[in-house]
């Protein structure tokens, strides 16, 4: 069986990290874009960052750019951006693919997990928001237009186990 503690990810300044490294914690995955509709969320998920990451939460985002080609910039631009914006100080990833045959690992698995609509699996836009438990089960999917202060509810049952 794959395993969300299985897979790395490079960081917005090239470091790769093992997911390994956040076992035990509560995960909120977002794909992520700098010049989207829902980019203001950014705001929400630092806000659910700060309030809960002391019980355990870590948000991860993974910026994007397959989706209307809204985070066409570097990596740096991107996390530049993010913090001077939204003062973003959650892990930021460098871009990757979530979709297709290019899709990073992580998002493979968590759409394989979490189903969306009609049982899709394909991610269909910007924002989509995974709830990972402590055991690295995926908990829940998030529609782009489920905003952040609509999880707490969620996370906090996550927290609690």
């Amino acid at each position: 069986m794959t395993h969300l503690y299985q897979f790395e990810a490079e960081r917005l300044d090239g470091r790769v990290e093992s997911m390994q490294d956040y076992q035990g914690k509560v995960l909120l995955i977002v794909n992520t874009a700098s010049k989207c509709g829902f980019t203001p969320q950014f705001a929400g998920l630092e806000k659910l960052y700060q309030q809960y990451k002391d019980q355990g939460l870590v948000v991860l985002g993974f910026p994007c750019n397959q989706f209307g080609g809204q985070d066409p910039a570097a990596n740096s631009e991107i996390g530049d951006f993010c913090q001077k914006n939204y003062g973003v100080s959650f892990p930021m990833f460098a871009k990757v693919d979530v979709k297709g045959p290019e899709a990073h690992a992580i998002f493979r698995l968590l759409t394989r997990e979490a189903k969306g609509i009609l049982g899709s699996q394909q991610i269909k836009w910007n924002f989509t928001k995974f709830l990972v438990g402590r055991d690295g089960v995926v908990l829940n999917r998030y529609a782009p237009t489920t905003k952040p202060e609509n999880l707490v509810k969620d996370i906090e049952v996550a927290l609690a186990v």
